[in-house]
């Protein structure tokens, strides 16, 4: 099966997730990233902000800022570019980009995460993503240095795919159920 046949009944399961059991996978996820953070402890995370269902991780992106782990949100430059990340402080004023991701309403410093929180549509036992096909974080994390790579994703999402050739496996992806590595 294709990628781009993947992503529709992902996206509709996700999307039909329980209110209630969506706060308890995603507060799961949170508590394994939380974990994650104090075993590798990058200065600069790159995160992201929740949309089409995605775990909203906001309230440990919070609790990591409060621990002075510096924060950055991904920004789309151009189509055929990677992301750049500017510096991003929970709580301020943001607008929504052409994708409707939200980011900093004020101008922001660029900076460039050791790690990165990626949000998944799918993942394989591999430790590929399946995105939403932009290609963005794959442009991303072809530079180098190469920032380490974190997958959230709810468990369901486990599927089987074939790794495209620029495809680069993630260190590790966290489900509400377990710490895939």
């Amino acid at each position: 099966m294709q990628k781009s046949e993947l992503r529709k009944p992902l996206l509709v399961q996700r999307s039909s997730l329980d209110h209630d059991d969506k706060i308890r996978m995603d507060q799961a996820i949170g508590s394994r990233l939380l974990d994650w953070i104090q075993t590798r402890k990058p200065a600069v995370l790159g995160v992201y902000s929740p949309m089409r269902g995605e775990p909203d991780l906001q309230a440990t992106f919070l609790a990591l800022h409060k621990q002075g782990i510096h924060l950055a949100l991904p920004t789309v430059v151009s189509d055929n570019a990677p992301l750049k990340f500017v510096e991003w402080l929970p709580g301020e004023a943001m607008i929504k980009d052409r994708f409707g991701a939200m980011m900093p309403a004020a101008e922001r410093n660029e900076i460039f995460p050791h790690a990165l929180v990626i949000p998944c549509v799918g993942f394989s036992q591999q430790l590929f993503r399946l995105g939403y096909g932009g290609g963005f974080y794959d442009r991303t994390v072809a530079r180098v240095p190469r920032p380490h790579m974190v997958g959230v994703a709810y468990a369901f999402s486990l599927i089987e795919f074939e790794a495209d050739s620029f495809d680069i496996a993630m260190d590790c992806v966290l489900t509400e159920r377990e710490a895939l590595r």
